[in-house]
């Protein structure tokens, strides 16, 4: 059986954030899934399979943490389209049945891909007690970003703090379901980005995201408010780093980026 693994939100190898993909005839059992996720031990897996034509979708997604199922990941995602139109498995836009619905990623005439998303609905919040002590880092602003993601989304005052954020990860893991995403306008925008990120997810076994697409669900119509433009490039400023383009088109939220296939083997298990 052939796995990849492929680095996503990036054109270069050993940056973005790598995922696993298999291409399979159909689902094997849960736990199957899981293990092989533990194996690749990257933030996500992607297993997917053809769907029967002439129904809403194309191919079936699921995604896996190297502890738990997601109900919505945008890099595996990426990962996954870039990994069918590479091979030919697929050409054209492909849709997705997801536990998100139906997810469609759309080929780009200079190698991107994007990806059309739920926009993320935002419901302001106070800053739980000794969120703050945990960050490391005093909230501007927090939001909830529904039940998709299960994100607390914390402005911070700029740049430079996203950066040099070293939260307490234990201590993160009981303000949100999933995570926390950071987030600060940025400083210079002919750099090529208009804001700055960075994900922390222990509770599901990650403790910072290389570049995390579905965060940017939420960034995208929090940032787009602020900065009076549907259109954005945000820099998720992990180690490895990587661009994401948003565009919030009401409720849906288009994401682009590249993407690159670093590993091409066998899964002999």
């Amino acid at each position: 059986m052939r796995i990849r693994i492929v680095d996503a939100f990036t054109d270069r190898p050993f940056a973005g954030n790598p995922a696993g993909v298999l291409l399979l005839d159909s689902f094997p059992d849960d736990a199957w899934l899981q293990n092989v996720a533990v194996e690749v031990n990257h933030a996500e897996t992607a297993f997917t399979h053809p769907l029967p034509a002439d129904g809403e979708a194309d191919w079936a997604l699921r995604w896996f943490t190297p502890t738990t199922e997601v109900a919505l990941c945008g890099h595996a995602t990426l990962a996954a389209a870039h990994v069918l139109h590479t091979t030919g498995a697929h050409r054209g836009p492909v849709r997705f049945t997801t536990r998100s619905g139906v997810l469609v990623a759309t080929p780009g005439d200079d190698g991107s891909i994007t990806l059309d998303f739920p926009t993320a609905p935002l419901t302001p919040v106070a800053a739980p007690n000794g969120v703050a002590e945990a960050l490391g880092a005093e909230p501007l602003a927090t939001f909830d970003t529904g039940p998709n993601t299960g994100d607390l989304l914390i402005e911070v005052a700029d740049e430079r703090t996203v950066l040099g954020l070293t939260p307490d990860h234990k201590a993160l893991a009981r303000y949100s379901k999933r995570g926390i995403i950071t987030t600060a306008r940025a400083e210079d925008a002919s750099r090529g980005y208009d804001f700055v990120s960075r994900c922390f997810f222990p509770n599901v076994g990650i403790d910072e995201d290389p570049v995390t697409g579905s965060a940017h669900t939420a960034l995208a119509p929090f940032w787009s408010e602020r900065l009076g433009r549907t259109t954005l490039t945000g820099l998720q400023a992990s180690p490895r780093s990587g661009l994401v383009r948003t565009e919030l088109r009401g409720e849906r939220t288009h994401l682009t980026g590249h993407a690159v296939t670093v590993v091409d083997g066998e899964l002999l298990a």
